[in-house]
């Protein structure tokens, strides 16, 4: 189920012959929550010529919907989508507002325009991916706990937490994927001295090799 989305709201702006345009992109859930902040954007940007916008929902991007809002057909809505849709960026809503300039810029000039419009936004907001993982707990003498810390790093696996006590226990958010490799490793370079907890599945963000209950 990884898929890619965005991790922060993104804003971003840049000017084309007298026409300002400000990008904007946000992490939604459900069609719901991109209504509401493309209305957001346009109560924000009232005297706008136009507020151009598109998302998508689901894991298979199964949801998608955009708009012109009076700009030529063809040259707002669908290329701020095309921009997401080739980024692979789902549950995601991005608005681009053109406050004109007095200049035409042309249709080619227009969907260059909303095309950067978009990508400035998700560039600002950054890219995650949502994927399936859970915790793992090692729970181990302090004796062991180098072992595990040197298999952590040759493995690029994050070490999330340590709690010290009497004993060593070392926590792992991981993808759901690689747990049972994660596990036997650990049994393995501990020669079974270790007690593994597991989480239940869950939905985390993944940014490089650490995931993340929210972001």
């Amino acid at each position: 189920m990884p898929y890619i989305t965005i991790k922060n709201l993104g804003e971003d702006r840049f000017e084309e012959k007298k026409s300002e345009f400000i990008g904007y992109a946000k992490r939604v859930q459900n069609e719901e929550e991109a209504k509401e902040f493309v209305n957001e954007i346009k109560s924000l940007h009232k005297q706008a010529r136009h507020n151009c916008w598109a998302y998508v929902i689901g894991s298979n991007m199964n949801i998608q919907r955009y708009s012109d809002d009076g700009e030529p057909q063809g040259t707002a809505g669908i290329p701020i989508l095309e921009v997401m849709k080739k980024s692979n960026v789902t549950d995601c809503a991005v608005v681009v507002t053109r406050y004109f300039g007095g200049v035409l810029l042309g249709t080619g000039g227009l969907t260059r325009a909303y095309i950067k419009g978009a990508s400035i936004a998700i560039k600002a907001a950054g890219i995650v991916e949502k994927v399936s993982g859970l915790k793992l707990s090692f729970e181990i003498e302090y004796d062991l706990f180098g072992k595990i810390q040197y298999i952590c790093g040759q493995n690029s696996w994050h070490i999330e937490e340590i709690e010290y006590t009497d004993k060593v226990i070392v926590h792992i958010l991981c993808e759901e994927a690689i747990s049972e490799e994660i596990e036997n490793e650990i049994v393995e370079v501990t020669n079974g001295k270790v007690i593994v907890r597991k989480s239940e599945e869950g939905i985390y963000f993944k940014e490089g090799n650490r995931l993340f209950v929210q972001i």
